[in-house]
């Protein structure tokens, strides 16, 4: 079993910046990829960024140039760095992790883009 606790959501104003993180624990996993995705109201769920155990990523579109992800192995930890925000990116970001098994997600932290 895999456990993700998120961190870092919150309100900011456009333009603006957040930091999201999530830690992964549990014993006697590997995590192929870890990630990011993001829910809005009335939407489904969508990824923003992953991340693979060797270093490669990849982004939607929307966020390309904006948001950045990295990810400590060591720590299994993945952070999303999160520039120029807009409204459009108001939603409940969700950690996710693949291992050889299954699909991993966290609770949830909301990030919201208002003036």
């Amino acid at each position: 079993q895999v456990q993700l606790v998120e961190s870092g959501g919150g309100l900011v104003q456009p333009g603006g910046s957040l930091r999201l993180s999530c830690a992964a624990s549990g014993s006697g996993f590997r995590i192929n990829v870890m990630g990011w995705y993001r829910q809005a109201p009335g939407k489904e769920r969508e990824l923003v960024a992953t991340t693979g155990s060797d270093g490669s990523t990849h982004y939607a579109d929307s966020v390309k140039g904006r948001f950045t992800i990295s990810r400590n192995n060591d720590r299994n930890t993945v952070t999303l760095q999160m520039n120029s925000l807009k409204p459009e990116d108001t939603a409940v970001y969700y950690c996710g992790a693949i291992t050889p098994v299954r699909r991993y997600w966290g609770q949830g932290t909301r990030v919201t883009v208002s003036s």
